[in-house]
């Protein structure tokens, strides 16, 4: 059986007793029902895991003793900062959970022209923890110990518009060039996903302003899901650590 991973949102020291955060003791005692003696692999966000079995479960709280630390970095040589315009329903739940197994580092919810979600700020805010929740559940179950951020919502002129000394890509349908194509090295990418509409004309005028190159996949249309899952693979494939 699979040692349970589990997140730890505070730093954790190499040995001694910790209690799990309140959602860490939650899941263990009560939605895993793990018991006293049981082998849990914790890790903080600092790129290690720590061996700890626990010494004492409730369904309110949980206490480990930590046995060890160990260095082990799954992460990606490729930086990717994913720019999603906000999708309806599960689509944003899903294109954050499977971007985080595929390596993405940063997550920005966008608003656009065409995005078909409309909330106010306090629903943004329940969704933002819901979306960082999924992010490290995300974590837990592939293996990184580094959960990506999920930044706040922002409008797509305004994240097109923020200084960055990597590559920035959109995807177009009619592009000229696709992912292979684009020269080597690549170490940092801003890769922008557009709505289920698309981008409008005057948004797609507004990111080559911003220096974006525009590439394409194939010839089909994908959906903003699928799109996304595709560029990032295709991106690890070619410049990091997939394939």
């Amino acid at each position: 059986m699979r040692i349970p991973r589990i997140y730890h949102p505070e730093a954790l020291p190499s040995s001694g007793s910790v209690l799990l955060s309140d959602d860490a003791a939650n899941h263990v005692g009560r939605v895993m029902r793990m018991q006293a003696g049981q082998e849990i692999l914790l890790f903080d966000g600092s790129n290690a895991e720590f061996p700890a079995v626990i010494t004492n479960a409730s369904k309110k709280s949980v206490e480990v003793e930590i046995q060890a630390r160990h260095e082990n970095s799954s992460e990606s040589p490729l930086d990717i900062h994913l720019g999603q315009v906000i999708s309806r329903g599960e689509k944003m739940e899903f294109t954050i959970q499977k971007s985080v197994e595929l390596g993405v580092n940063t997550i920005t919810p966008l608003i656009s022209e065409r995005c078909g979600v409309k909330l106010n700020a306090e629903r943004f805010d329940k969704k933002m923890q819901q979306w960082q929740k999924i992010a490290i559940a995300a974590c837990e179950q592939c293996g990184r110990n580094v959960v990506p951020e999920i930044r706040p919502v922002m409008k797509l002129e305004d994240w097109c518009a923020e200084a960055y000394d990597g590559l920035k890509l959109n995807l177009h349908p009619r592009a000229q060039y696709s992912i292979n194509t684009l020269p080597e090295p690549v170490s940092k990418v801003r890769l922008l996903i557009g709505p289920e509409g698309g981008l409008s004309a005057e948004e797609i005028s507004m990111t080559e302003e911003y220096k974006f190159d525009e590439v394409l996949l194939g010839p089909r249309v994908l959906r903003t899901e699928t799109a996304a899952m595709t560029a990032i693979t295709a991106l690890q494939v070619r410049f990091g650590d997939l394939g």
